[in-house]
């Protein structure tokens, strides 16, 4: 099991929690000391070139200011950039880079459903994506070279934008506090605030996000969700109607029959059934699996019996929720139930014995619990 993190540099993680998430900005010097990048820029535009990778160029000075490029990209793409003012961007690199899924390791003191993923940009001198602002938390380390970061104001749905281009780029930026980042420094940035990051020469930075679903997209998909469960003859229905005197109202009472129809519905149960379902829902490297046979539960339970592991996919994402007697393992947008034991097994370890195993084997659900995981490729046998 991964060792919690304690304090952030010399702060406890919990003074963090309380006086920083989510209200203002640290810095944090050396938060990783001797911090050494385990990918390099050249390898990260090689990621660049994939077709499953998503990745982004900006040029401050490009074709229209503030270009954004899409990718995939290839190699005379980046033959051809100019010798500064540009970024390249590429998303979910842990999920590609085994050294830099391990870095999550050190954010688990945010619960998992939270965390997103970690994006590396790679800058020369003066290259930036512009003064902006981000919904979600972010943990901005410095991973190669310097970045000169600017703190600026709050900012929110009406703050101006620069027109005529895809970025969000803010049209007015208020500088509040300033710092150049070296290799192993931090800076947290709680959603809202705006932030500037210029590099002063070839500069790394890792930018581990987390999700933050709007009310929006809460109230539309969990409807959609519930929606989707519910019998069509479930209807309206007044049977104890009484005559108004204006046949244009609509009556107290049919308002609340309506609010009674949605409480019956946005249960706890339901609610925590499609949340769990959509934080784990991977963004990213995982297709439709199938396979022409599938793995039942005696496959893999000889094959760990001969000394082999369960692997968590390392683009994963697991969490569980209990509720009385019942508990729901959600992994990678499916919803398994199984033993409380199973699902705090899964969510902790990123590897899994047969002797962690061999107690909950005879439990019929986290049999068939495990072959689900196994067969969606949540979990990997190691052979």
């Amino acid at each position: 099991m991964t060792t919690p993190l304690t304090h952030l540099g010399d702060m406890p993680i919990q003074k963090f929690l309380l006086d920083y998430w989510q209200k203002k900005p640290l810095l944090i010097r050396n938060a990783f000391p001797n911090f050494e990048s385990p990918i390099d820029g050249d390898e990260l535009a090689g990621l660049a070139l994939e077709e499953e990778v998503e990745s982004r160029l900006v040029l401050e000075h490009g074709k229209t200011p503030w270009e954004l490029r899409n990718g995939p990209f290839d190699e005379d793409t980046f033959a051809k950039l100019p010798e500064k003012n540009w970024t390249l961007l590429v998303q979910a690199v842990d999920q590609w880079v085994p050294e830099v899924n391990l870095l999550l390791d050190n954010f688990r003191f945010i619960p998992n459903w939270r965390l997103d993923d970690i994006m590396i940009s790679f800058a020369p001198d003066q290259g930036s994506v512009g003064p902006h602002f981000d919904y979600y938390d972010v943990f901005l380390l410095q991973g190669l070279g310097k970045r000169h970061w600017k703190i600026g104001q709050n900012c929110d749905v009406n703050s101006a934008h620069i027109k005529g281009t895809q970025l969000h780029i803010l049209e007015n930026f208020e500088t509040q506090d300033e710092w150049v980042l070296e290799p192993g420094d931090m800076l947290y940035i709680p959603p809202g605030i705006a932030h500037w990051g210029v590099a002063q020469g070839d500069c790394m930075t890792y930018s581990i996000g987390f999700r933050a679903p709007s009310h929006a997209s809460i109230v539309d998909e969990l409807s959609h969700d519930i929606a989707q469960s519910l019998n069509n003859d479930l209807r309206f229905s007044d049977p104890y109607l009484k005559l108004q005197k204006n046949p244009g109202e609509i009556g107290t009472e049919a308002i609340v029959q309506i609010q009674d129809i949605i409480q019956q519905h946005f249960t706890a149960e339901n609610i925590a059934h499609w949340f769990g379902k959509h934080m784990t829902e991977r963004k990213y490297g995982q297709d439709d699996v199938a396979h022409e046979d599938e793995i039942i539960a005696d496959d893999w339970q000889a094959a760990l019996a001969e000394g082999n592991m369960l692997w968590r996919h390392p683009a994963a994402r697991v969490a569980f929720h209990t509720q009385g007697n019942e508990t729901q393992l959600f992994a990678d947008g499916s919803a398994v139930h199984c033993s409380r034991a199973l699902a705090e097994l899964v969510c902790s370890e990123a590897e899994i014995s047969w002797e962690q195993l061999k107690p909950l084997v005879e439990d019929l659900f986290d049999r068939a619990a495990i072959t689900q995981l196994i067969n969606q490729e949540t979990l990997l046998v190691d052979e």
